[in-house]
């Protein structure tokens, strides 16, 4: 007998409040699960010379809730589709966007958890996993970011020029929507799993879609990544390099933690935060974005 099956079939669904989910992301606060805030280090990105805002994208029936920021003057900006962790598009992601924007991009970060919960409300990471990104379904998240993408072309911005950038949960699906839409011109993976376990939602690890990646993809990494070993960064340097991909790299950072440049963690690391950022811009220069 399945008894997790069991024991989720007795919960109370889940339903989306989208005035509370919006308000939110508007607060920009943090997720209750990520507190205590390393405020001494957090960085803020202004707004001056931005627009910036909560939208909500149409996606297959359901209003999508993004965050978006791109110069204030100006049109045809290429495009970065911003991935949240696993926390949901909170401060931090948000000011990610700010900071792409100050470089003449349209960053967006749609909330591609918003169906299933809300994550800025839960205390406990296990249970976000649990209650939430258990399930979210990787074919609903690669139709958002279709969607979002689609948005992005009839508000100012160049799909043709589009790149997309993800952190931790956001890092996995940063490999898995490269594979999936290969328009891209490129892609930045911060520190996303390589491996686990499949399921129905989540069929496929990114080790599994790198012999089909058409798309430039720079992966960053930490080496003492408790979650993320060694031994799984190198088996996908060896996928890419027996698949003939010359075109994607992964880079690490010696004694680099988990989460390294999530700034507002105790994880932030300023060296390899500022050197993959550094590594970011130029790989998105050197791609056409």
């Amino acid at each position: 007998m399945n008894h997790r099956a069991e024991f989720d079939s007795l919960l109370p669904p889940i339903t989306f409040d989208r005035r509370s989910f919006i308000a939110s992301m508007v607060a920009g606060g943090f997720a209750l699960a990520t507190h205590p805030v390393v405020a001494q280090t957090t960085i803020t990105t202004d707004s001056e010379g931005l627009d910036t805002g909560i939208v909500e994208i149409e996606s297959d029936g359901f209003k999508l809730p993004a965050y978006f920021a791109r110069p204030k003057t100006g049109e045809n900006f290429p495009v970065v589709l911003v991935i949240q962790e696993i926390f949901g598009v909170h401060a931090y992601i948000q000011d990610v966007c700010r900071r792409l924007a100050k470089q003449g991009y349209l960053a967006v970060a749609p909330a591609l958890h918003a169906r299933q919960g809300d994550a800025s409300q839960i205390a406990n990471v296990q249970q976000i996993l649990s209650e939430i990104v258990s399930k979210v379904s990787d074919t609903q998240v690669l139709r958002d970011l279709d969607h979002t993408l689609a948005w992005a072309g009839k508000n100012k911005g160049n799909t043709q020029r589009a790149a997309i950038t993800g952190f931790c949960w956001g890092g996995r699906i940063t490999w898995l929507y490269a594979a999936h839409n290969p328009n891209l011109k490129a892609g930045v993976a911060w520190y996303g799993n390589f491996m686990g376990n499949p399921s129905a939602n989540q069929p496929k690890r990114v080790v599994d879609v790198l012999p089909e990646l058409k798309v430039p993809v720079l992966g960053l990494y930490g080496e003492a990544d408790s979650g993320i070993p060694m031994k799984d960064v190198e088996a996908a340097r060896e996928v890419l390099k027996t698949a003939g991909n010359t075109k994607s790299e992964i880079v690490t950072y010696k004694e680099a933690p988990h989460a390294f440049h999530a700034d507002y963690r105790p994880s932030y690391r300023k060296e390899p935060a500022d050197d993959g950022w550094k590594r970011l811009l130029a790989w998105l220069k050197a791609n056409g974005v």
